[in-house]
């Protein structure tokens, strides 16, 4: 504690941390404060306290495997390093049969959830999606298929030439169990149209996701970050979300992506820093408190630095993947997987508690914790955290 009062004193945070500690909802001024704020301890210190009021000293991750069922793509976003056309010699597309095989072989290394998106394809069928999720649900009940992003959604419902409920309803039928966050980007409109020109606007991507949850679904959301957008650009975005959980409770969890800028059109020449990680991953834990989990992706941070967040308002390291393309497509340089063993060490080193989720965040196996290696945990004085910082 007199850690923390130190760094309230330097930062002149004290009056959102004491509505903090007390429970209180923070306005999207004190977030753009906190955001813009130099002092990182200070804000980490309040994002920490939020973490372990929702979630102690656990730690999550899930064993998934990422299948993109195609590339092609009819849209040209400027950000994405993914997306190719049917001219492009290095572009696929995979049959039913071909996830299958995948679905297969993740499920004997254990996997429990299938995360599936892939480009707006220009000629598949509707029935070509139905039939996927018929065929992955055979392989195995107990594997969760979280699917499709909200503009895949849209781009179903015109396939389909249904209504996006109806779609929604339809593909749930087939298989559908969770739709991924992916494509919220900026929301701002000036933000998106410079990086995402065509792309769904903020209100089409929160009604898909309005009414999945109208459904009984649930759905993680994102929010791409450290491109052309400014801080403010960032607590706007996180004013919808924080607006559409109070309205509808079916978010699980926040992930925060941070941009990479290779092999695409927006003229941004470095990667968002490891100190604007840390700050966006606690200003979002501070300011969405209706959501429970904030995820930070070690496939765009990097597994050290992802380790440093779970002292900064983070409670979760995403998954095991096995198998990443648009990230990597987009210059990542980390590994395309982590192993089980290398995410309970990763967690277990921090002090934390591992635990094993589901696509849901609901636990699975809950592992014994090691014991700490100096300091606190959280506190940001532990062994760990000094050496993750030097080296991210």
């Amino acid at each position: 504690m007199k850690m923390v009062n130190f760094f309230l004193q330097q930062s002149g945070l004290r009056d959102i941390y004491e509505k903090v500690a007390a429970g209180g909802r923070i306005t999207e001024e004190e977030a753009l404060r906190l955001l813009e704020s130099r002092d990182l301890n200070a804000v980490g210190a309040m994002a920490d306290l939020v973490r372990a009021r929702k979630n102690g000293n656990r730690a999550s991750y899930i064993v998934n495997c990422y299948i993109n069922y195609s590339n092609y793509c009819i849209l040209s976003c400027q950000f994405c390093a993914f997306a190719r056309k049917k001219r492009d010699a290095d572009g696929f597309e995979l049959s039913t049969g071909q996830m299958v095989e995948k679905a297969r072989a993740a499920l004997k290394a254990g996997v429990t959830e299938l995360h599936i998106v892939g480009g707006l394809h220009p000629s598949l069928p509707f029935g070509y999606y139905t039939d996927m999720l018929r065929a992955l649900r055979a392989v195995d009940g107990r594997l969760q298929l979280k699917c499709f992003t909200a503009i895949e959604i849209l781009h179903l419902a015109w396939l389909a030439k249904k209504p996006v409920k109806e779609t929604l309803v339809e593909l749930k039928e087939a298989g559908l169990d969770a739709l991924t966050g992916g494509g919220a980007e900026i929301f701002r409109q000036e933000v998106r149209s410079a990086i995402a020109r065509g792309k769904e606007s903020a209100e089409e991507y929160l009604d898909v996701h309005r009414t999945w949850h109208g459904l009984g679904g649930r759905s993680t959301t994102t929010m791409l970050y450290g491109h052309v957008e400014s801080p403010a650009d960032r607590v706007d975005h996180l004013r919808y979300l924080r607006g559409l959980q109070d309205e509808t409770g079916g978010f699980t969890g926040f992930v925060p992506l941070p941009y990479h800028p290779d092999n695409n059109k927006i003229p941004v020449t470095t990667r968002p820093t490891g100190l604007d990680a840390l700050r966006t991953i606690a200003v979002s834990r501070v300011y969405l408190d209706n959501f429970d989990h904030i995820t930070a992706y070690w496939v765009g941070m990097g597994l050290k630095l992802a380790q440093v967040a779970l002292s900064y308002g983070a409670d979760d390291l995403h998954g095991t993947i096995l198998e990443e393309n648009i990230f990597h497509m987009a210059g990542a340089q980390t590994p395309q997987l982590q192993t089980e063993t290398d995410m309970v060490k990763a967690i277990r080193e921090t002090g934390r508690t591992p635990v094993q989720r589901n696509t849901f965040y609901e636990p699975i196996k809950v592992w014994d914790a090691a014991p700490e290696r100096e300091g606190p945990a959280g506190s940001g004085a532990s062994a760990i955290l000094r050496e993750n910082l030097a080296s991210a």
